[in-house]
């Protein structure tokens, strides 16, 4: 296995443990079934206490693949096969051997840290282009049979979960369930958001030739170069455009001061770049 790889799942194990954390520290303890699989399962460890939620959730996520595959001939890599059953195995390990309780009975606290750290964890494995698979695939299954889009099929599976959250737990309960499903959607896309930022750079100088070899040699990025005119001057000039990391944007601001102190640069932020040497078109 490539170092790039295996820092990928070091990358995957890091999201599933921060979910399985939030999952047995949080929600479970205060029977909050914030929707997916291991929401079914808090549901069913409530109802039987015999049955390990980490447990039901592998037994579960597996026979959704097996289904997936019979039915809507289910392709899935190995990425999310791994975080699917790692989330499920972890979780049982918590339960196993360390015992967990509830780090708050407040509810509301409860939905909010539960919900921001569960977030976070799912959004650094969506980010390695995994998922921790579950209620998706039923999701899937929606959207073949009966065209519902894939999003609402999603919102129409966990919020059937909450609905028998309510005839087990309570509304009150089913209502912070509902909360935390609507945060985790809110916060994974503005963490996802944040692990995509780039910097969109325009530039006018005297040096642009060695600033753009600069760009492409050292950095190892693409660039542009735009033609423009002075309103005020009248002259032309290339304006210098290219897209980079935040790292890459602080090495390069070094360089143009000790090249062309004068240059003139302005910065945007990006929250999503696709193409090469970024994400692929999909």
């Amino acid at each position: 296995m490539k170092i790039s790889k295996f820092k990928e799942y070091i990358v995957i194990t890091l999201g599933i443990a921060l979910v399985a954390f939030a999952i047995e520290y949080f929600q479970a303890p205060n029977n909050i079934a914030a929707g997916g699989v291991t929401g079914i399962a808090i549901i069913l460890n409530a109802v039987i206490p015999s049955l390990s939620i980490g447990i039901v959730s592998l037994v579960l996520n597996v026979l959704l693949f097996i289904v997936a595959i019979i039915f809507i001939d289910g392709k899935f890599g190995v990425k999310t096969i791994y975080a699917s059953v790692g989330l499920s195995l972890m979780i049982w390990v918590i339960e196993e051997f360390l015992k967990p309780v509830a780090i708050t009975n407040d509810l509301m606290m409860a939905t909010i840290f539960g919900a921001l750290i569960s977030a976070f964890g799912m959004a650094i494995v969506f980010n390695e282009n995994a998922s921790t698979g579950g209620t998706d695939i039923l999701a899937k299954m929606l959207n073949i049979f009966f065209h519902i889009d894939i999003g609402k099929a999603i919102l129409a599976v966990d919020f059937l979960i909450t609905l028998v959250s309510a005839l087990v737990f309570g509304v009150d309960v089913a209502l912070y369930s509902m909360l935390s499903i609507i945060l985790l959607g809110i916060i994974i896309d503005r963490v996802i958001e944040g692990f995509n930022v780039c910097k969109s750079i325009f530039i006018v100088s005297k040096k642009s030739e060695e600033i753009s070899r600069y760009i492409i040699d050292t950095l190892d990025r693409g660039c542009t170069f735009l033609k423009g005119v002075g309103a005020y001057t009248g002259k032309e000039s290339d304006i210098l455009y290219a897209v980079l990391s935040r790292n890459q944007f602080i090495k390069l601001k070094k360089y143009i001061k000790e090249v062309d102190p004068e240059a003139f640069i302005t910065v945007g932020e990006v929250h999503e770049v696709l193409g090469e040497g970024f994400n692929d078109i999909k």
